[in-house]
């Protein structure tokens, strides 16, 4: 039994790593191929998102100069109303002080 042992022992661990270095070779070959086809995905993805890069750009410059107009617009507007309101407090402040003048001319 020893004897059997000693001399179909090693070749059948011979045997086995043959066999086990095959199959990583397979596996590496696999993995390999999977990573360009993951590669190829990516330049591909890249690429679009490229592409898509100056209508970001476009928009971006577009709701810049959209938020400057109506920060102009709403800035005059409130010039406007406060314009109003100044006009109005003045023609009061007028008003009381001819009536201040005329009601110490009658006294």
């Amino acid at each position: 039994m020893q004897n059997f042992l000693n001399s179909y022992l090693p070749i059948l661990i011979y045997i086995l790593l043959c066999i086990l270095i095959v199959l990583l070779i397979i596996i590496s070959i696999k993995v390999i191929k999977t990573m360009n086809r993951v590669e190829e995905i990516v330049d591909d993805v890249d690429e679009k998102v490229k592409s898509l890069n100056d209508i970001f750009n476009i928009v971006d410059v577009v709701t810049d100069k959209l938020s400057a107009l109506t920060e102009v617009i709403s800035d005059s507007i409130i010039l406007f109303i406060k314009g109003i309101f100044k006009r109005k407090k003045k023609k009061i402040e007028k008003k009381e002080m001819e009536e201040e003048l005329d009601g110490e001319e009658e006294e």
